[in-house]
């Protein structure tokens, strides 16, 4: 049976995520900074007919609460198959590149960028004793440079100095990991499961919860031949998905 850690999966897309996956038969870790959180929603799953599904306590801005997450793992499965880094903040708004203080900048970088990379390289030598390792990086279209800079593109307006720019980082440590890994079996990619309803927008956005993660789940189970290294957006309205760095 695979095995997959989700960081941030208490809620939104990361729940939805979870569940789809341990329909397919996967055990899934389902990530939570607050574990009674986690392990609340994981009873009403069970409930539900799931199986194989367990909550961790993982807060990615804390390298201890990450060592522990990890050793667990390593003890109930000696390895690790998929790490789908999850985890983000939006940040407080607006986001102003003239003057929102460093500080506020900083706490969303420590998340969604940071974090990304404190867990991935804590699970890297799990990863490795898989037999086709998968690291999926959740970003976002606003990390687009190249979407940001057309005027044309429907969300050209929404600039925001710390939550695009820390997914834009994101992006450029995938296409090195990725690059870095190409030797091995692993699948490295960023995915953005495009503009979905969620607490994280006040549910503005027009996409729903079970199709963003689909879309996630789609480039993440996905054949050894498949490309690594690649920017997957569910915003992108074609067959390839694959959006603009």
């Amino acid at each position: 049976m695979k095995s997959v850690l989700i960081t941030g999966a208490n809620r939104s897309i990361g729940l939805e995520v979870a569940k789809q996956l341990s329909e397919k038969g996967l055990f899934v870790y389902l990530g939570s900074r607050n574990l009674e959180k986690g392990e609340a929603v994981v009873a009403e799953l069970l409930k539900q007919g799931l199986e194989h599904i367990k909550a961790i306590e993982i807060d990615v801005t804390h390298p201890e609460s990450i060592s522990a997450a990890k050793d667990r793992i390593e003890r109930e499965q000696g390895k690790l198959d998929i790490l789908i880094n999850n985890a983000g903040i939006l940040g407080d708004s607006p986001q102003m590149a003239v003057d929102t203080p460093v500080p506020h900048i900083q706490e969303v970088f420590d998340t969604n960028f940071f974090g990304v990379i404190s867990v991935t390289q804590a699970f890297l030598d799990l990863l490795k004793r898989s037999d086709r390792p998968r690291i999926s990086n959740i970003t976002s279209g606003l990390g687009s440079l190249t979407l940001h800079s057309d005027p044309s593109w429907k969300y050209y307006q929404v600039k925001t100095a710390a939550y695009g720019t820390s997914k834009a980082a994101l992006n450029a440590y995938t296409i090195v990991l990725a690059y870095e890994l190409k030797d091995l079996p692993f699948k490295v990619n960023v995915i953005d499961p495009g503009y979905t309803a969620t607490d994280f927008n006040q549910h503005s956005g027009p996409g729903t919860v079970e199709s963003a993660a689909s879309f996630i789940i789609k480039h993440t189970l996905t054949d050894d031949d498949a490309p690594s290294g690649q920017f997957y957006s569910h915003d992108i309205e074609d067959e390839t998905g694959i959006s603009p760095w």
